[in-house]
């Protein structure tokens, strides 16, 4: 468990085993290849934290810092990073073969709203019992359906037959 541990963290203070470390000070200045003794000992008389940065490295590096003060810097960019993602959803719009005209209308400005939002939009049609010998009819609706967002959306993913459903994704259209 302890060694799981380990991978996702820096190593610190007495568990840099490495025979010689480059070292950086606290200021960002190279201070050279040296024993990590030495390096432990300059860290300790600075009252701070020896870290090991970057273990791949020949030999591997390390810095002087204050390691609460680094991991505190280091949450708080994780979390503004995670404040600024934005997840895409893929919303679905189901229409049928024997829609009509006003109702596809309807359709079309939920999917302009799901599109404005910058959520994809899965637009599907399920053939039903003799449909399925007429599926040319169900790709003209989606086809129509879709000329009525041209502006607002780009095709992500064509047409195409899964199962018993025809299936288009739509992506919103680049601004």
């Amino acid at each position: 468990m302890a060694g799981k541990q380990n991978q996702n963290q820096n190593q610190l203070n007495g568990e840099i085993r490495d025979r010689e470390v480059r070292l950086i000070s606290e200021t960002g200045e190279m201070l050279g290849i040296m024993s990590s003794r030495e390096a432990q000992h300059l860290a300790d008389e600075a009252g701070l934290d020896l870290v090991k940065i970057s273990p791949t490295a020949v030999p591997p590096v390390c810095k002087i810092m204050d390691y609460g003060k680094f991991k505190f810097e280091q949450a708080k960019k994780e979390k503004e990073n995670k404040k600024n993602q934005r997840t895409v959803e893929l919303k679905e719009v189901q229409l049928s073969m024997t829609i009509d005209v006003g109702d596809l209308n309807v359709k079309a400005r939920q999917a302009q709203k799901f599109l404005e939002q910058g959520n994809k939009v899965k637009v599907t049609i399920r053939l039903r019992g003799r449909q399925m010998a007429h599926a040319n009819l169900g790709k003209d609706v989606i086809m129509s359906f879709y000329e009525g967002l041209k502006e607002f959306a780009i095709i992500e993913k064509p047409l195409n037959m899964e199962g018993r459903n025809l299936i288009l994704i739509l992506a919103p259209a680049r601004k």
